[in-house]
Parts: structure tokens; sequence; C-alpha cells
């Protein structure tokens, strides 16, 4: 599993915006900014629907305001999914991406198979990124929802 000081792996992560899809590379994504990233195991689901995504919406201003460049919401669906989850939640100040075939997601080491249920997902967590580096990850423990959300987060930083 990644750990606090490593850099990102190498990835490309789908994202579906008004101008069609774009494909960005991790490294390219993440260069010279403050990241907030948070992973959650589907969209539309019910933890992520009603709490995880919801906190990032709601204290935006306050995450820009310590300095966070960009919140990115990341889950193992298409830019599709992605996209549409982020319009119903009216995510519009964050970026909703796609790791499709998980691969970054198996990258990081933080997979888990959730048989039936859809798959190959990802653990729930949320990860500080600067400069392409980690310098915080919260990993949630299986079936829970506290190091992750938004409020923990903001309150590390």
């Amino acid at each position: 599993m990644i750990s606090v000081g490593q850099q990102l792996p190498s990835a490309t992560l789908g994202q579906l915006t008004k101008d069609g899809m774009v494909n960005h590379q991790v490294s390219d994504l993440f260069a010279g900014k403050k990241v907030v990233l948070f992973a959650v195991p589907g969209a539309f689901t019910p933890t992520c629907s009603e709490a995880h995504l919801p906190g990032y919406v709601v204290l935006a201003d306050e995450f820009k305001a310590k300095g966070v460049d960009m919140i990115a919401c990341i889950s193992v669906n298409d830019a599709f999914v992605m996209k549409a989850w982020g319009e119903a939640q009216n995510a519009s100040e964050l970026m909703m991406l796609a790791d499709g075939d998980a691969s970054f997601t198996k990258a990081l080491g933080l997979e888990m198979d959730t048989a039936a249920f859809g798959g190959v997902r990802s653990q729930r967590y949320a990860m500080v990124i600067e400069n392409g580096k980690v310098t915080m990850l919260n990993v949630e423990a299986a079936k829970s929802f506290e190091v992750s959300k938004a409020e923990a987060i903001l309150a590390a930083l």
C-alpha cells in the first residue's frame, strides 16, 4: 500500500467534461498542486451519496481557504457514471475522476474485492497530495466511515 512520503504511481484517470472525455495523467494532474483526493467504493451507493461526497461539497470553500487547490473524488466506475453522480450531487467544485479498470487503485494497493457487489473496487480513503507526493493518508477500516470524511481531513490540515 502507498504510504505518506511516496509519489503517486503513474496512471491515467478519466473525466467526462462538457467538452468530452479527458484522460488525465496522474503526474500532470497533481503537479504543483495541493490536492485532497478521496475514494469511494461506488458512485450512487448509500454512504458515498448520503455522507462522503456531500461532506466535501459542503466544505469545499473551507478546504480552499486552507490552501487546497483541488478536491477530487475517485471511484472504480466509468467517467459517464462519475459525471452523472457529480451532477446529481451538485459537486461542480469537485473533480470527479474515473478509475474504470482499477489500475490506479491497484497501483496504490488500495483495492478490495467486493465479489458479487461489483468486483474489484476501491477501499474508502482520503489523502492529501502535494505536488504528486502523499502527505496524508487515511484509509477506512472495513465498513467504517470516520477517518476519510471531509470533516476529519479538514481538521487535520
